[in-house]
């Protein structure tokens, strides 16, 4: 993981900004979590990054602990928090693998996995992650995950650089098989990732004691156009917002789109 802390140490501002440049996959996460989270919540936000998701909880009066395997992230998230004039119960720098040593509160009510999950590449850590996710959810909680799509890789290739296809079609389209990417010493670009197909999402999700309330396609038939969709008056793309949000849970969209959303609640 010290490739991972490593890549996010460096790039905390970005990741801070990625959310402002990908409008659509932070509006239609909020609405999925508007919708299922009642007030009053309190909240782990698990791999959170620079605290996006997190400040925007607290600013709605959520109780709110943030943790992240980055130390520039959580700077970040202290710095950002502090600017907006919102608190967070914690902010802590903390590998997810060792959840249970980094937290040791239990009983959240909501927790946000929605990092680890794109860059464990063995299935043993996935695992272990979800099971102590489990362990600090109480009955009834409702558990939010997120996914990097195995087809995201050539969603942004359609979108960045269609002529690139001629040197990585193969590569690429071994993502829908074998979902590993691991960054090479000379290479540039994200860190090491794990990419789901969204079958195995969904039938990875349907192994823990949960029932599905969501499983959607967070940027949807909008992927491909979304930098032409931000550039558009509001009332527009309020209406592709929409859009995107009534398809998102239709399989049929999954496979254009770059992140996949679950919400599950925690069984008696």
């Amino acid at each position: 993981m010290k490739k991972v802390q490593n890549h996010y140490n460096k790039s905390a501002e970005k990741e801070w900004e990625r959310l402002e440049r990908h409008r659509i996959e932070f509006d239609i996460t909020c609405r999925y979590l508007e919708k299922y989270l009642p007030d009053d919540q309190k909240i782990l936000d698990l791999g959170g990054g620079p605290g996006r998701y997190s400040l925007w909880l607290a600013e709605k009066g959520h109780e709110v602990t943030l943790v992240d395997l980055s130390e520039e992230n959580i700077k970040l998230a202290r710095k950002k928090a502090k600017l907006r004039g919102v608190e967070l119960k914690a902010a802590l720098q903390g590998n997810a693998l060792e959840l249970s040593e980094v937290v040791e509160e239990e009983d959240f009510d909501v927790i946000l996995n929605m990092g680890p999950m794109y860059h464990l590449l063995e299935e043993s850590n996935r695992y272990s992650v979800m099971e102590q996710c489990m362990e600090k959810l109480k009955e009834g909680g409702i558990l939010v995950v997120a996914f990097i799509s195995a087809y995201a890789p050539l969603v942004y290739l359609l979108k960045k650089a269609p002529e690139k296809i001629i040197e990585c079609r193969e590569r690429y389209l071994n993502f829908l098989i074998d979902g590993k990417s691991r960054l090479k010493p000379e290479e540039e670009g994200f860190t090491d990732a794990y990419f789901y197909h969204p079958r195995e999402a969904k039938e990875f999700m349907a192994e823990f004691n949960l029932d599905e309330l969501v499983m959607a396609g967070v940027e949807g038939l909008a992927a491909p156009r979304e930098e032409e969709i931000n550039s558009l008056s509001e009332e527009a793309y309020n209406e592709w917002l929409e859009v995107v949000f009534q398809s998102s849970q239709d399989p049929v969209t999954w496979g254009i789109c770059e992140h996949l959303l679950y919400l599950g609640r925690k069984r008696s």
